[in-house]
């Protein structure tokens, strides 16, 4: 079984399996099925919005897709969340990958 088969057989059986949800993410977008990606990623932080890695890599997504003032939001939305959690290594992260986007 592939990897996009076994995690959406996860997900058939738990729909709200964050890491599971996060892999088909990812997933999609290491094959370059980045539509896809963005919109797990969004679904992920529909059910968890406190899933930081998830801002990072949507917002990179997004860049990719060339949609830079939705990942400025990601990021910024990404940032008051790892504030919130006081992670401040995430943190350190979006706010540098913002300041790149401008």
């Amino acid at each position: 079984m592939d990897r996009l088969s076994a995690l959406r057989e996860i997900l058939q059986a738990n729909p709200e399996d964050n890491f599971a949800r996060y892999g088909l993410a990812m997933e999609f977008a290491r094959q370059g099925n980045l539509a896809e990606a963005v919109s797990e990623f969004k679904h992920l932080l529909s059910i968890n919005s406190d899933y930081v890695a998830a801002y990072y890599h949507t917002g990179q997504t997004l860049e990719n897709l060339g949609q830079y003032d939705e990942a400025r939001q990601i990021y910024q939305k990404g940032i008051e969340v790892a504030s919130r959690l006081k992670d401040n290594k995430a943190k350190g992260e979006l706010e540098s990958v913002l300041d790149l986007l401008g």
